[in-house]
């Protein structure tokens, strides 16, 4: 069964396995799941299951729904894939790992003014914007990188120091071919090829990866945001 674990500030706050075919996410009490802050709306989301799919669907809430630092009116989630509402994430889990209020009697919405809101509707627009330009999913050089932006126009894209590489990467105990990103069923993949230790996604080392929106791409010394580009 799915699970969705519910964080905030980086703490785990709890845990929710479900058979339902919908589950509703808000502020008040009557929902499914219960976020107590005023920058949710009383019926903020719902998440409807259906054959092993899970799609969430925002309420026209005032302040948004996120799916990986983006900004989505519905949207199929994938296997840890990060919710953001308001103050909270919510990460998704397609198999369990495990087999009342103040916030409740406010009658309005807040409108959520942080500069962590504000960030993730900004980045949300320049993404857009950059998909848009390219038209597709797109590495943006963020340390190192000898480009700005590079579409992802391949089914399999090289990533090393070797000058056939089809992105270059600074290091120099990187591999001739250090990784490659695969895409496949409309995924995209991080593939470790070279040695341990020099292929990382968000600090992490990694041997393969299912590269998420927003994810850090980090090869040797250089590092690259992937944004990516819906189909």
């Amino acid at each position: 069964m799915p699970e969705i674990v519910v964080k905030y500030e980086e703490k785990v706050i709890e845990r929710i396995v479900t058979e339902k075919k919908r589950i509703s996410i808000g502020r008040t009490n009557d929902n499914d799941v219960v976020l107590e802050n005023r920058g949710v709306s009383r019926k903020h989301a719902i998440i409807e299951f259906n054959n092993n799919a899970a799609v969430i669907i925002d309420n026209e809430s005032l302040n948004g729904t996120f799916v990986n630092n983006r900004k989505v009116n519905e949207e199929v989630l994938r296997d840890d894939d990060v919710i953001m509402i308001g103050k909270y994430n919510l990460i998704y889990h397609t198999s369990s790992s495990q087999d009342g209020n103040d916030a409740a009697d406010f009658d309005g919405t807040m409108v959520l003014n942080t500069k962590q809101q504000k960030k993730l509707l900004e980045n949300d627009r320049i993404e857009r914007d950059v998909v848009h330009r390219h038209g597709g999913s797109v590495l943006i050089g963020e340390e190192n990188a000898d480009f700005s932006e590079a579409r992802l126009d391949r089914d399999v894209t090289t990533i090393g120091k070797a000058k056939f590489c089809h992105i270059h990467a600074k290091g120099f105990w990187l591999s001739g071919i250090q990784a490659k990103i695969a895409y496949e069923n409309r995924i995209y993949s991080l593939i470790n090829l070279g040695k341990r230790g020099k292929t990382l996604v968000n600090g992490e080392e990694i041997e393969q990866y299912v590269l998420k929106n927003g994810d850090l791409i980090t090869v040797g010394k250089t590092t690259f945001k992937f944004v990516e580009g819906k189909e």
